[in-house]
């Protein structure tokens, strides 16, 4: 099992959007990332800050997350939340939600 930690940038004016839209994730893009291996799924929002932790346990994560971007229901639901959300400076050319690295584990 691998951690994912990501950090985006929430459009302070979309906030409460964001908040509204995350009340009711549509079903199809929450099996999609189960299909693709991918659970206990969290986002945190401290500021303008929005942190992301899942766990994969598969074992391609590449061909996993290209399956996600490839579903017609999660590119629907991104049309809605990538307008409130921008890229922190921290993220390398072309990626959208920066990967934290992780310096401490407690198991």
């Amino acid at each position: 099992m691998e951690r994912i930690a990501q950090v985006i940038r929430v459009r302070p004016e979309k906030v409460a959007e964001y908040r509204k839209l995350h009340e009711a994730v549509p079903e199809p893009v929450l099996a999609r990332l189960r299909a693709s291996n991918i659970a206990n799924y969290s986002i945190h929002l401290l500021g303008d800050r929005l942190f992301s932790y899942y766990e994969y346990g598969g074992d391609d994560l590449a061909a996993d997350l290209a399956a996600i971007a490839e579903d017609e229901a999660t590119q629907e639901w991104w049309k809605l939340t990538d307008p409130c959300q921008e890229s922190v400076p921290e993220a390398a050319p072309g990626q959208w939600w920066a990967r934290a690295e992780q310096v401490f584990l407690m198991e």
